[in-house]
């Protein structure tokens, strides 16, 4: 068997173990929640290791497709087996680079999220000579989920303000190189329990009903978001939903009749949910020290290596909960990073059983917003290794790299 101390002397620390196993096992879990004929897209910027994005995609009839928005998470779908009309391409700043770059490599279907963004979606297929299916994104003026982070009825870069579509109409629809093929929600993230997941639910598809009567058009997709909640870097289970995929049916049927024979095919999202249980973040003590009453643990694993994304107010704060703090009755100590800021704390308080340097510490629910959502160049340290494993086989062992590229230049040659 291949276990984390196995693993953590063969790689070396800080690294990541993601179980291909786990995977499987959240993706068949999220299916079987979801009524039959429902599509799932896979939000790459949770995880784009191209081993995860190919083990969500493998599911046969019910694979996942892949939901990008950068041309590196393009690669990495691309590397990983989806064709290019398996993609949806996100963003609110998509230019006309990324946007030929995309086309050309078989990408049709865009969330748009602006009249701005729809014209030059258009504009750059019509330089191509092809017509981009676009989802018109909707910022709900209203929500019905409780959640610790709801993503639309506010001002936002993100989506049209639901109020002023039916104002729009005309012109969405008469956009040279697109064409209306429905719509996008994503109105919450990590919905608080599964009664707020299904309330957000039946309130996105009603709206989406509404909208359809008020744009004239007759949707052929309808993306209705995500919601689905994971533990992040702490211990416990992702929730199995029981009572969604009745709740779902139920409100489509009043909503859309046709939805079962695909008019229109309903689609979710998610990212934590299908692979933050599969990781798990290897990280070693190289001190401890106290300070003013205050004890500190030192790792080699930092915000550089973990949880960055608390910067951007939308993973916070972080508080890891090693496997090896659990039940025990240590002194409490700061999880300092090796990094040269105050801010480099992976978690406050936790109590762990004397630790020392040299001690590997595991962290749970680690397989989201790892690597990728960090401050991975900040002070130039390597990047972790990302150890694949499925079950006791070992699958792959990476590491991103990161280095400059210098322009070539004439000699002497002026700024202007």
């Amino acid at each position: 068997m291949t276990g984390p101390t196995e693993l953590a002397e063969r790689f070396g620390t800080p690294s990541y173990i993601y179980d291909l196993d786990r995977v499987a096992a959240a993706r068949d879990d999220l299916f079987a929640a979801l009524p039959d004929e429902v599509e799932v897209f896979y939000a790459a910027k949770a995880n784009p290791h191209p081993e995860l994005l190919r083990e969500l995609r493998s599911g046969g009839t019910r694979g996942c497709r892949a939901e990008i928005s950068s041309v590196g998470e393009l690669d990495a779908a691309l590397q990983a087996g989806f064709p290019g009309d398996r993609i949806l391409y996100t963003g609110p700043g998509k230019t006309t680079g990324e946007l030929t770059e995309a086309l050309t490599r078989g990408v049709r279907l865009f969330s748009t999220e602006s009249h701005g963004d729809l014209r030059r979606v258009g504009e750059t297929a019509q330089k191509l000579g092809v017509t981009a299916d676009c989802l018109i994104r909707v910022n709900n003026a209203t929500g019905a989920a409780a959640t610790s982070i709801r993503m639309t009825g506010v001002p936002s870069q993100f989506g049209f303000d639901s109020e002023t579509l039916p104002g729009l109409a005309a012109d969405l629809r008469e956009v040279p190189g697109t064409r209306i093929a429905g719509l996008h929600f994503f109105p919450l993230s990590n919905a608080k329990d599964e009664a707020s997941l299904i309330a957000e639910f039946r309130h996105t598809v009603a709206t989406a009903a509404a909208l359809q009567d008020a744009l004239g058009v007759t949707f052929r997709i309808v993306d209705i978001g995500g919601g689905f909640a994971a533990p992040y870097a702490v211990q416990g289970r992702r929730p199995v939903y029981r009572a969604l995929r009745e709740a779902l049916t139920e409100t489509l049927d009043e909503h859309f009749p046709g939805w079962r024979a695909g008019a229109p095919r309903i689609a979710c999202e998610s990212g934590r949910y299908l692979v933050a249980d599969s990781g798990t973040l290897l990280t070693s003590v190289v001190n401890v020290k106290d300070s003013r009453g205050q004890r500190y643990v030192v790792l080699d694993a930092g915000i550089n290596t973990f949880g960055g994304m608390s910067g951007l107010g939308r993973i916070l704060p972080v508080r890891v909960e090693p496997h090896e703090s659990v039940g025990t009755d240590g002194t409490p100590a700061n999880l300092a990073g090796p990094l040269c800021t105050p801010g480099d704390l992976l978690g406050r308080n936790v109590p762990l059983p004397d630790p020392a340097p040299g001690d590997l510490l595991t962290v749970p629910n680690a397989g989201s917003y790892g690597p990728t959502a960090s401050l991975l160049m900040f002070l130039g340290r390597p990047a972790p290794a990302e150890i694949v494993v499925r079950g006791d086989d070992l699958v792959s062992v990476s590491r991103i790299e990161h280095s400059r590229t210098f322009e070539p230049l004439t000699h002497g040659q002026a700024l202007r």
